[in-house]
């Protein structure tokens, strides 16, 4: 039984788990986002986030710690440069796992994760649209057929000035 084992070994030993990770989250710092299996995407969160985290904070000592995990110099420079800069205000959640459906050799469960402030699809626009266009239940028909009505007499009004 594993009660109290949290840690998703991925089929895995330690150091093979380790690395596998590692090469992972150098990838996505580095690219933004990766497609993968659904359990290595949900692995990886875990074990990049707080790298994320550490990477607010620009001193020597996080950029060791940062280093000891990747291994990988190019990575920790874009991850303490332009992903530290995207995520400086954001508290946490600095990932998005979408699903992706079955991959056709093996069929596995494929999922791209990305790092949230990177998309320009769901970021800013999404909040925008979303405040334009308040969705009601109530005499919405009433309000376009007056709408509809309107925009017809200014276009025919437009069309007896010419």
């Amino acid at each position: 039984m594993r009660h109290g084992d949290k840690v998703k070994n991925l089929g895995r030993k330690k150091a093979h788990r380790d690395a596998l990770l590692s090469n992972l989250a150098c990838q996505l710092i580095q690219h933004k986002r990766i497609v993968t299996t659904t359990a290595k995407a949900k692995a990886l969160r875990v074990y990049v986030e707080p790298l994320i985290t550490k990477g607010k904070d620009n001193t020597t000592h996080q950029r060791r710690v940062v280093f000891s995990y990747l291994q990988d110099k190019e990575a920790v420079k874009e991850l303490f440069g332009s992903v530290a800069e995207k995520v400086a205000g954001r508290p946490g959640g600095y990932t998005r796992i979408i699903k992706l459906g079955f991959r056709p050799g093996d069929n596995a469960d494929t999922a791209m994760i990305e790092l949230v402030d990177f998309n320009e699809i769901y970021g800013k626009g999404k909040g925008e649209a979303k405040a334009a266009t308040k969705k009601t239940r109530r005499a919405g028909g009433a309000k376009k057929k007056a709408e509809a009505a309107a925009t017809d007499a200014t276009a025919t009004e437009e069309k007896a000035a010419e």
